[in-house]
């Protein structure tokens, strides 16, 4: 797990564009496509519009869905709203490369699996995003990965709906999706945030902690940190990833 640390959340938003932009460039270049999972939030909203910005082959990117609640389509906690928002809307990316969970299914179990399906389907045959990026809450969950949840759980499904928490039920990838990706991104930014980001990179991958803290289930291997300097407070002077 590699730590990058920048001053604050504009300077965190830029620098995660910047690198998701030169992840993506090199995925197309090797293999003629990219296939990125989103988280939604404050910080990753600054990035995306950074990224979009950014000069890379859009015609050949798809944007999928880390997770979203389980609201009506024009709700503001649709995450699924703000990446239309800044990246079709805007012109940057075609509105068919735009994969949103279909939280508005009758049958939602049905339709998390059809989702898992239509990934794979993006990835070549087995889902393998070639991008996922989370970010981190203030009690150690990732993704819709919420404590004690029974999808912390699940080994088989990579797409599965959460049980209700804070008032609403959730869509989310699961760990064998999460860890199986090329390349995962955390952003993570304010004071609120330090002691489960210095938990997460003093103990990560101890999937024995991870019904508590869910963040911890997530795979060290191929990622990559980047947080403001409030969030790095906690950190050893000389901590090391």
């Amino acid at each position: 797990m590699h730590l990058i640390v920048e001053a604050d959340i504009n300077s965190v938003a830029r620098r995660a564009a910047d690198w998701m932009a030169a992840a993506i460039a090199d995925d197309i270049a090797e293999r003629g496509r990219a296939v990125v999972a989103l988280s939604g939030g404050r910080t990753p909203w600054l990035a995306f519009t950074e990224l979009a910005k950014r000069s890379i082959p859009w015609e050949q990117t798809h944007l999928a869905q880390v997770d979203e609640r389980v609201v009506p389509a024009d709700d503001d906690r649709r995450n699924a709203k703000f990446m239309r928002e800044i990246f079709v809307t805007a012109g940057v990316v075609p509105a068919q490369h735009l994969h949103a969970m279909p939280v508005d299914a009758d049958a939602l179990d049905t339709a998390a699996s059809r989702y898992g399906e239509e990934l794979e389907l993006l990835c070549g045959g087995r889902l393998w995003l070639d991008l996922v990026q989370l970010g981190l809450g203030d009690d150690g969950h990732t993704a819709s990965l919420v404590p004690n949840d029974p999808a912390l759980d699940e080994r088989e499904r990579d797409v599965v709906v959460t049980g209700e928490y804070f008032g609403t039920r959730r869509m989310t990838l699961t760990y064998p999706a999460i860890n199986r990706a090329r390349r995962i991104l955390w952003l993570v930014t304010g004071a609120s945030k330090s002691a489960v980001l210095t938990a997460l990179l003093a103990r990560g991958g101890n999937t024995e902690d991870y019904a508590a803290m869910p963040a911890l289930g997530v795979s060290r291997e191929r990622a990559t940190v980047i947080a403001d300097a409030a969030a790095a407070q906690g950190l050893p002077a000389d901590f090391t990833a």
